[in-house]
């Protein structure tokens, strides 16, 4: 910002006419209210940041219930962790389609996020309504608080109690289909570390997961609070294994942190013939960002055909 009159501090800035964003003002290092905007969401990671968007953005309908539109079942369990991630138990959200199955499964990390701020069940009732995608049930895996930044680094642990504690959980209680690759098979879905950690499942376990949908994906970053600058395991399996029959999915945000490790980590996929489709949107890494996509990833992985 610059001084724009006694006591005022002004900033401009060139935005497409789509564009949604969130910020946050900061003095002497700390966070404070923008009190000009009163728009104001939870950030997801703790804090509170302002809302703003341009004349043309608008949140997807699909996110809204719509009347007539039969909604799936959601019940939470607790889930015995068996060690392989931190606490005894951990909370996991089914939800079950109002179809009758077998359907496909997708295991969706940071799951209490995506109940809440993405609406991913409201999103699934109307695209099965709509035709657009068939019935499809959901495993929603909350994450670890403090311990989801370990939890979500390229975890054998993690990836353990997804096959080992959530699967049979989901088996036992949902009617499903068995894993396998195509439109009928099972996924995986992750935004940010919760993205790097589907992808890395999917390598790691793609006779289980041959679908995955990775937004924003934490390949790497030049953020100042988060710098990754180490090779990661994943480039390995890439570079070195023989590519499984995955279809992958992946968004990004034009304005955030991730755009460039997004992009090179989709040339590479491309560079070793993985099936990628990548789409970004005027926008940051924020869950209106990723609820505003998901739809698209959800048709693309699952559409009918």
């Amino acid at each position: 910002m610059q001084p724009a009159g006694p006591g005022v501090w002004a900033a401009s800035l060139t935005l497409p006419r789509d564009a949604y964003l969130e910020y946050a003002l900061l003095l002497d290092g700390q966070r404070v209210p923008d009190p000009l905007n009163p728009r104001a969401i939870d950030n997801g990671f703790g804090n509170t940041n302002s809302q703003f968007w341009m004349p043309d953005w608008a949140d997807t309908p699909l996110a809204e219930p719509r009347p007539g539109v039969p909604a799936g079942q959601v019940s939470e369990h607790a889930v015995p962790t068996r060690g392989f991630v931190t606490g005894a138990e951990r909370t996991v959200a089914l939800y079950h389609p109002a179809a009758p199955g077998p359907c496909p499964l997708l295991v969706v990390l940071d799951g209490q996020d995506y109940l809440r701020k993405a609406r991913l069940n409201v999103i699934v009732d109307n695209l099965i309504a709509q035709g657009r995608v068939p019935p499809i049930a959901l495993a929603l895996v909350s994450n670890g608080g403090m311990a989801r930044l370990v939890e979500y680094a390229c975890s054998d642990a993690n990836l353990a109690f997804l096959l080992d504690c959530v699967l049979p959980l989901a088996r036992a209680e949902l009617p499903l289909t068995e894993p396998g690759a195509g439109p009928s098979g099972w996924g995986i879905l992750g935004a940010s570390m919760g993205g790097l950690m589907s992808l890395y499942a999917a390598l790691r376990a793609p006779e289980v997961f041959a679908n995955v949908l990775c937004e924003s994906g934490a390949f790497g970053a030049d953020h100042p609070e988060h710098r990754l600058y180490h090779r990661s395991v994943i480039e390995d399996l890439i570079d070195l294994v023989p590519p499984p029959p995955l279809k992958l999915w992946m968004d990004c945000g034009l304005h955030e942190w991730f755009l460039k490790p997004n992009r090179r980590m989709v040339a590479r996929l491309r560079a070793r013939g993985y099936d990628v489709t990548y789409h970004e949107q005027t926008s940051g890494h924020n869950y209106p960002s990723w609820r505003n996509v998901l739809w698209r990833g959800l048709i693309h992985l699952y559409g009918v055909q």
